[in-house]
């Protein structure tokens, strides 16, 4: 059963098709688009430009989709789109240019499906209580729950890597003043908040994943402060080209690293990076509605 995820995120718009095989999704195409909705928006209103941009991106994801033989096609708008004044209707120009439903989903639901994503995809035995921490672009979600009950605590930050770059960096590299700031202001946002423990936490989203090019598969302090130097040394298209990363996540980098590095701090352990997120949970869920009756062309509609 091939399935599709496309994730309409504050920074990029993914593409995800997928099968399962072996015991794992074998991944028939990926695909990402820098459509940077959380730059755009002016006073919490998405323009018409940009979302004739989003809406023809994807169109041709979907499009692609189908080539490839996905029985479903799951379109999913998180961060940027749901805290738009205009958000329902952009949604629906959207879902208009391609032929496809377009769900604004909740935090809640983000946080489900990114924990199925990160805790099905690691390929290790996954035992006792998971966090999964999905920083975004305009929103974190911190998951806990177990592989055989699902999510039983969840909470969503309204911070995230673009929207705090928005706010707070504009020197590249940036300066040691806008970096102090920077942490300024996500110390404000989790002032006083306590999170529950676990057994193990994982990483994911485009900040964790694009670390593991600069410090590896694991985000604890030390790694963590080794990657703002990194970051705050160079210009980002030097870093970009040295890393192989697209130089538009590196900028948003600094702010992603920091967001982690404070929910490591307040998890009180490293963070392993995750193979699986948002998408991956999408589709395996889609899977596993398949597996339980569900007709793929009911799923698709």
């Amino acid at each position: 059963m091939v399935c599709a995820a496309i994730d309409i995120g504050s920074n990029t718009t993914r593409l995800l098709v997928a099968e399962p095989g072996e015991g794992r999704l074998t991944v028939s195409l990926e695909q990402r688009a820098y459509t940077r909705i959380k730059a755009a928006k002016q006073e919490d209103v998405i323009g018409d430009d940009k979302t004739a941009e989003v809406a023809e991106v994807v169109a041709t994801q979907v499009r692609l989709a189908e080539e490839l033989g996905a029985e479903t096609i799951r379109i999913v708008a998180t961060a940027a789109i749901r805290d738009a004044s205009n958000g329902a209707k952009v949604a629906k120009k959207i879902q208009k240019a391609a032929g496809r439903p377009v769900e604004i989903i909740s935090e809640q639901e983000e946080g489900r499906l990114a924990f199925i994503g990160a805790t099905k995809t690691l390929g290790n035995p996954v035992d006792g209580r998971i966090v999964v921490v999905d920083v975004g672009g305009g929103s974190s979600e911190v998951v806990f729950g177990t592989v055989p009950d699902g999510v039983d605590w969840l909470k969503s930050f309204r911070i995230g890597s673009a929207s705090l770059t928005e706010d707070h960096l504009s020197s590249d590299p940036p300066a040691p003043a806008e970096v102090r700031r920077l942490r300024e202001a996500i110390e404000d946002v989790f002032d006083g908040v306590e999170l529950p423990e676990a057994d193990q936490a994982v990483a994911v989203g485009g900040s964790s994943t694009s670390l593991r090019k600069i410090v590896g598969g694991v985000l604890e302090y030390e790694t963590l402060e080794r990657a703002v130097r990194v970051l705050c040394g160079d210009p980002a298209e030097d870093i970009a080209r040295r890393f192989e990363l697209d130089p538009r996540r590196v900028r948003m980098l600094p702010s992603g690293v920091l967001v982690l590095e404070k929910l490591s701090e307040l998890l009180g352990q490293p963070l392993q990076i995750g193979k699986g997120g948002l998408r991956e949970g999408i589709v395996l869920d889609q899977m596993a509605k398949g597996e339980n009756g569900d007709s793929p062309s009911a799923l698709a509609a």
